[in-house]
């Protein structure tokens, strides 16, 4: 993985060998000969860890830690110690160091802590920007999370509709979020300080519909699978958008949804502005940052420590069809803080779901036995390189975890 690491040590010679080593391991080495050098570093952003000497003249690594964690609690400090600084190392473990290695280390066990606090860092570097959202003014930006184009086309679309006041179809896939969606184009409109009325389409009578559309006044009433309405609360609902009401009309349906038995001048006024979600299948570098959001949000929920999100479970998870969409995700992510795993139940999971969990568990067994080889990997498996490396990056499988 890459990442910066501020190496802190006085001593040149090594200076240069552990900058070389974290070099040709494909991360970011920043050289500093002593802590006045590194403290400028040393800043909340820095999303990077440290690797400091114990023993160097004036300030030493103690104090570096301890101005580290005085800048920033959360940031990761290796300290690397002689034989008799043992003792002291393991008490600045306590004192918040992430971990300490002892002169001469391996390139093998040096590589796999700054490994780890990376993570940890990432981790940490993540969860601070998803808070930060949370008290951002962009609803679009705070509540629908994703990093990929479809998810960026789908805020913009968005906060367009948000700024004309006409009714408004959103369709998507069972579990995508349709309400949500809906919530947030509300929150974005001229509306957004008067109230947003959710209710269920299926069963709805006439009555029932003026009545809210009354609570909603001045505001937006979302109907849920609006499909589902009665065939007199649907001319009702023309009715509605034919009058002179003060309430914006939200209608949530399933893109599968059976429209037989809708009316079809109904249908034909709500389409004229539709609203596409798309499914999560269609934009899998979406999940890592769902699930991460998930379970951050159910650990703070379940008050349940955030357990480490490795690269064997983002890969396990991008293996999946998820026809549930976020939804499942979710449920995913809590099933993962209580410990129970990640994985639906068999019976819960469609063919191209187990056809890509066997798929991916072969080309795991593959690197492993070739050492994480890609080369080998596909010489054994029969396949062009560029074919295994498209597939790697389906399943989010890299090869040097494997080495």
């Amino acid at each position: 993985m890459s990442g910066s690491v501020l190496v802190v040590e006085d001593d040149e010679a090594l200076r240069d060998a552990l900058g070389q080593t974290l070099d040709l391991a494909g991360f970011n080495p920043v050289l500093a000969s002593s802590f006045i050098v590194a403290k400028d570093h040393i800043q909340p952003d820095f999303e990077g860890v440290v690797l400091s000497d114990m023993r160097m003249p004036g300030r030493d690594g103690l104090f570096l830690l301890k101005h580290a964690r005085s800048v920033d609690p959360d940031l990761p400090v290796i300290l690397l110690t002689g034989e008799g600084d043992i003792p002291t190392a393991v008490g600045a473990i306590s004192k918040g160091a992430f971990d300490f290695l002892e002169k001469p280390c391996s390139n093998d066990v040096l590589v796999e802590t700054v490994e780890r606090a990376l993570k940890a860092r990432a981790l940490i570097i993540e969860n601070r920007q998803l808070k930060a959202m949370v008290v951002r003014g962009d609803a679009a930006e705070r509540l629908i999370f994703g990093k990929s184009e479809k998810v960026a086309a789908l805020r913009d679309h968005v906060r367009r509709l948000a700024a004309v006041d006409e009714p408004v179809l959103i369709e998507g896939a069972p579990g995508a979020g349709i309400d949500k969606v809906a919530e947030v184009t509300h929150r974005l409109s001229a509306r957004a300080s008067q109230p947003f009325v959710k209710v269920a389409a299926a069963g709805l009578s006439p009555d029932q519909l003026t009545y809210k559309v009354s609570e909603s006044r001045g505001g937006t009433l979302y109907l849920d699978q609006v499909t589902a309405l009665p065939p007199e609360t649907q001319f009702a609902l023309i009715d509605v958008l034919d009058g002179a009401e003060d309430t914006r009309i939200f209608a949530g349906t399933f893109t599968s949804a059976d429209t037989t038995r809708f009316n079809p001048d109904l249908h034909y006024r709500l389409e004229a502005l539709r609203l596409r979600i798309p499914a999560l299948k269609e934009r899998p570098e979406d999940i890592p940052v769902l699930f991460r959001h998930y379970v951050l949000q159910a650990s703070e929920q379940t008050g349940v420590a955030h357990p480490e999100i490795s690269e064997e479970v983002i890969a396990g998870l991008m293996a999946q069809d998820w026809p549930g969409n976020s939804r499942a995700l979710m449920n995913a992510a809590t099933r993962f803080v209580l410990g129970l795993g990640t994985e639906p139940d068999e019976e819960d999971m469609g063919l191209v779901e187990k056809l890509a969990r066997v798929e991916r568990a072969l080309l795991v067994e593959g690197l492993r036995r070739h050492d994480g080889n890609a080369s080998l990997t596909a010489e054994h498996f029969k396949i062009p390189r560029k074919t295994l490396y498209d597939k790697f990056t389906k399943y989010g499988i890299k090869p040097k975890t494997y080495r």
